[in-house]
């Protein structure tokens, strides 16, 4: 058996490496480079820091690595997270040394959890408290067989569920919670009228008298039942990212329906007729009526048998009516698709000027870090420098995945328990966004405080989509809407797509200078490109490592920043002659190119914000603006088209696309109100 070694194995073979020969002497790399072996050069900084709500204290900031994991499709979330717990604390001492402290930042198989355990925690309130209040005004036997029906009426819809391929998340529980109150509506009344006619009946039997009380409320009870699955279906039919959201809802509950009348008429009866066997009820030949019966007749007769009492009622159900629509007309109700919610955590996006080092990032990221450590909510903190946070639901839709240049920084802020504080998560965060903002003021930073949605992420809560044929035109546009935005009361952590236009140095080649010297072109474009940014060329085999190490070659950090040591780098043309950089070469100065973004082929740029204080309804902001945008371009003597619902037809029109969490808004009743328009008509039929 022969086997070649070739291998680079360390720092002492790249050393001995020879590159020439001088004078009849070997040159050797060490001899005109500099070789380390250790980490590369900081390209990005990630500490961490715990707050006043943390059990540990930390030493200020301390150099953290983040390890991500996420689950497979179908996984329990929960198991999963306990199981990776786990493993990491047996991890402790050994694969872990003693010195490195490990700290969960986030776990969303606990929050998950949390939530599950919540929810059916109220399920089996609410089946509770519905079972009570049949108790009170029907009587301890239907009670008892409504506390039955309600769960085999859940069971067969979770296996509808588990058929469907839902799982048991806070979306399908909620769903669940919210069928409890009708669900018993056809259990009450079959089993309501079967103990009518035990109480009436008596000489008959017990089987005549379910068969009767059955057979009286049969028909009402099923068209009662599709009415009710009518007015729940519209829900499935709403288009865009709230879809998903609210399906489970619409199926679930159908389904749930259809399975409670089947129980009605099956379960029930033969349920009830145990019960009576063993608990039979009282007959009551003289039976009276009871205060809220006779109430009830008595309204009943003035509505129905005096016309002029029955307009006045509805007269004022009409005022009724109106004075709830006049609600969000006057303001006095948040138009939001979905409230917020009060989460555990809630992320800083900084973003400071494109020319930023990223030594003066890490240094405004790490003094905002220190002021959210003093707010008493906080548990504990993340600050990433040059490189992103492992993104949530919201990050995968503004992309936050990609934010890994050294003037943009997040830190991740993690809070106390809900149950551990006073205030939501949604007044902390508008409580530290002042202070965040006159520290990035300092540093000519824009700041973004993102709060985790309750729903569907969206881009920006309040997005701008500025559209012009001229581009010139477009970005002054832009920055006229930006400006109009920061004045607004009500409108923070304005910000938009389009970076400032930063300097450049291009160098051109002299293609023909460079070919007569015996040089290529590429060669002049692939060494400026090693020198300045660097590139593996090999990889070294060291015995201890378990990956192979890249070997990377550049020029020292206090030459790459001064262009004219490039210029000094020598070529050698055949005959030997040694010519520098420089000769080939012409620097032109100018202006980086800004990206491009287009939506639907149209060329756009976008501004966002967000709402802070006030009505927190991005619906109400717009309106607003409206006739702001309006006046601005008037003043700057153009034409601007606003759109609400669309983007505009054509490439040619200058106009702006209000967008975020409106839209979604708008989507949602618009596909609310046209199917609940139709189901008017189908209750109706």
């Amino acid at each position: 058996l022969a086997e070649t070694d070739a291998f680079i194995t360390g720092a002492a073979d790249l050393k001995n490496i020879v590159v020439g020969v001088y004078d009849g002497r070997p040159v050797r790399l060490s001899d005109v480079a500099d070789v380390k072996d250790g980490p590369d050069e900081d390209e990005r900084a990630v500490t961490m820091m715990s707050g006043p709500a943390a059990l540990v204290k930390s030493p200020g900031a301390v150099p953290a690595v983040t390890l991500s994991v996420a689950k497979r499709r179908g996984a329990n979330a929960t198991a999963v997270a306990r199981d990776i717990l786990a493993r990491v604390e047996a991890m402790k001492g050994r694969e872990i040394p003693s010195g490195v402290n490990v700290t969960v930042t986030r776990n969303y198989g606990e929050t998950a959890k949390a939530k599950s355990d919540e929810l059916i925690y109220h399920m089996l309130l609410a089946t509770l408290s519905v079972t009570l209040l049949i108790a009170i005004t029907l009587g301890l036997r239907e009670a008892a067989v409504v506390l039955v029906a309600i769960p085999v009426t859940l069971a067969l819809t979770m296996l509808v569920y588990y058929l469907y391929g839902y799982t048991l998340n806070r979306i399908t529980l909620f769903a669940l919670i919210f069928s409890i109150g009708i669900l018993v509506d056809d259990a009450i009344v079959v089993v309501e009228n079967i103990n009518r006619h035990c109480m009436l009946n008596a000489k008959n039997s017990l089987f005549r008298n379910i068969l009767n009380a059955v057979d009286e409320v049969g028909n009402p009870t099923i068209l009662a039942t599709w009415t009710v699955i009518a007015s729940i279906l519209p829900m499935a039919f709403v288009s865009g990212m709230m879809g998903p959201y609210m399906r489970p809802i619409p199926i679930g509950a159908s389904v749930a329906m259809l399975f409670s009348l089947g129980v009605a008429f099956a379960f029930t009866p033969w349920l009830y007729a145990r019960v009576v066997k063993r608990w039979p009820p009282k007959h009551c030949e003289n039976h009276n009526e009871g205060l809220l019966d006779r109430l009830y007749r008595r309204l009943m007769q003035k509505l129905i048998y005096e016309p002029a009492n029955g307009r006045k009622f509805l007269a004022f159900t009409g005022v009724l009516l109106a004075a709830v629509l006049a609600m969000v007309g006057l303001r006095l109700v948040i138009f939001k698709t979905l409230p917020f919610d009060n989460k555990n955590e809630f992320q800083v996006v900084i973003n400071m000027p494109e020319d930023s080092s990223l030594e003066r990032t890490e240094r405004a990221a790490q003094e905002m870090a220190g002021y959210l450590a003093g707010v008493p909510e906080v548990k504990d903190l993340q600050v990433y420098a040059g490189a992103s946070a492992p993104y949530n639901f919201n990050g995968l839709v503004r992309h936050y995945f990609l934010r890994q240049e050294p003037y943009q920084a997040d830190i991740q802020v993690n809070l106390a328990d809900k149950d551990e504080r006073k205030r939501q998560s949604h007044d902390i965060a508008l409580a530290v966004r002042a202070p965040l903002k006159k520290i990035a003021d300092a540093y000519g930073a824009r700041v973004q405080v993102a709060e985790v949605p309750p729903g569907p992420p969206v881009m920006s809560t309040m997005l701008v989509e500025v559209f012009d044929p001229d581009p010139a035109a477009q970005l002054r546009l832009a920055a006229d809407i930006k400006e109009l935005l920061r004045k607004t009361p009500g409108i923070v952590d304005v910000d938009s797509y389009i970076p400032e236009a930063q300097p450049i140095t291009r160098l051109a080649v002299d293609r023909q200078k460079a070919t007569l010297n015996g040089v290529a072109a590429a060669d002049i474009v692939q060494t400026a490109a090693i020198s300045l940014n660097g590139a593996d060329i090999d990889a070294a085999h060291v015995a201890d490592e378990p990956e192979a190490v890249d070997i990377r070659l550049r020029l020292a950090p206090e030459k790459r920043r001064r262009l004219e040591t490039l210029k000094e780098i020598k070529f050698f043309s055949p005959n030997g002659n040694a010519i520098p950089m420089a000769s080939f070469v012409k620097a032109e100065n100018g202006l980086e190119n800004r990206p491009i973004y287009h939506k639907n082929l149209q060329r756009v740029a976008y501004v966002t914000a967000d709402i802070a204080g006030g009505s927190d309804s991005p619906v109400y902001a717009v309106l607003d603006l409206k006739a702001k945008v309006d006046a601005l371009a008037k003043a700057r003597g153009i034409k601007v088209t606003q759109y609400f619902t669309r983007q505009p037809a054509s490439a040619a029109e200058t106009a702006i696309k209000w967008d975020g969490e409106w839209h979604i808004t708008y989507e949602v009743f618009r596909a609310l109100g046209l199917a609940f328009a139709m189901v008017l008509v189908l209750i109706y039929v």
